[in-house]
């Protein structure tokens, strides 16, 4: 027992080290990729005294500003709420890599890429961690005693809560075709048979956009919408607290593109069966964690891509499209997979 202790705190360690890395490295990526659209270089500084080229040093730079800058609590807030929100945002966004598998996992793999194995449940875990990422928006609107924030928080409740039915309803055809909640099974059953994005177009469209907006990604963000709330909820945060708001996001954004490629893009499975789901070994576990983590990759580039290409939704446009468009789909979605299901199992 001990050593399984000490081996989930390891996993544990890394799985922190590199995300909190990989964010900092996002927020770099996500700059250049808004350059680009707009025609311009972006980040291209930080570094080059000392011979590194592409600005590579930027994303420590933006770190060093974070914890260095003046921390200012305006004396108007509710300090212990207003103290809490930011810490809810990141632990809520971090605590659901716990199930998340980063590669193969089974007892005859080499080793768990899991930090909690055999979880049935591991997507329910995802989405109820998920969702109580905003109470610390909605705390840190309330707290801040700021109309532009409370706004902005008052957006994100009703975004969230609105969006959060299609989200969870779009994942359930697949969970009825693999016959199971845990992640690693719906994975192993698409490398057994096709991609989910295959038998459940339907549902991975309706996954993708409830997705952008859980992030709060555009053209959802209206919860922040700089140019009509000065940044929403996030008004009067400043240094650490503001930045563990964008830490908290990116974990999300990482979060769900992990989600997106492990219910509907075969995980670490490759395409006509070219990668043996059975095979085991060093090596073979390495290429697999490789392959899960290039379709992230190309996955995050994809949201990055989409935030700097459409325009913001409208409000009223926004709960129009939940209410009378995604849930009403993904209702049809779930009744027409679930009646497929049955016919296949009947008929055998």
């Amino acid at each position: 027992m001990l050593w399984v202790a000490i081996g989930i705190l390891l996993k544990i360690l890394v799985v922190v080290s590199i995300a909190l890395g990989t964010v900092a490295y996002l927020i770099y990526v996500e700059r250049k990729v808004a350059a680009y659209a707009q025609d311009r270089v972006g980040p291209n500084r930080a570094g080059k005294e000392l011979g590194i080229p592409f600005g590579l040093l930027q994303p420590l730079a933006d770190g060093a500003k974070m914890v260095l800058k003046e921390d200012v609590i305006p004396g108007y807030v509710s300090r212990p709420l207003y103290m809490l929100a930011p810490v809810i945002a990141i632990v809520a966004a971090m605590i659901g890599f716990a199930v998340v598998p980063f590669g193969p996992v089974g007892p005859n793999q080499i080793m768990n890429f899991q930090i909690a194995p055999n979880i049935n449940i591991g997507i329910l875990y995802v989405f109820a961690i998920g969702s109580l990422a905003v109470y610390g928006i909605i705390l840190a609107g309330w707290a801040s005693n700021n109309k532009y924030a409370f706004l902005g928080a008052l957006r994100s409740s009703a975004q969230l809560i609105s969006y959060e039915i299609p989200l969870g309803m779009s994942i359930l055809g697949m969970v009825l075709i693999a016959g199971s909640l845990d992640l690693n099974q719906i994975v192993n059953w698409q490398d057994r048979r096709v991609w989910g994005v295959v038998v459940q177009p339907i549902g991975f469209l309706l996954f993708l956009v409830s997705a952008f907006a859980e992030t709060n990604r555009l053209p959802f963000d209206l919860p922040e919408s700089e140019q009509e709330l000065v940044g929403g909820y996030h008004t009067e945060y400043s240094a650490m607290k503001f930045g563990m708001f964008f830490l908290g996001e990116y974990l999300h954004v990482i979060t769900v593109s992990y989600l997106t490629v492990l219910l509907f893009f075969g995980g670490w499975s490759l395409p006509f069966h070219l990668l043996n789901q059975n095979q085991i070994g060093f090596l073979s576990a390495v290429f697999k964690v490789m392959v899960l983590l290039f379709k992230v990759a190309l996955m995050i580039l994809f949201i990055m891509w989409v935030r700097w290409t459409l325009p913001r939704f409208r409000y009223d446009h926004l709960m129009d499209l939940a209410w009378k468009s995604l849930i009403p789909l993904s209702l049809v979605n779930l009744v027409a997979t679930a009646a497929i299901v049955q016919l296949i199992y009947s008929s055998r």
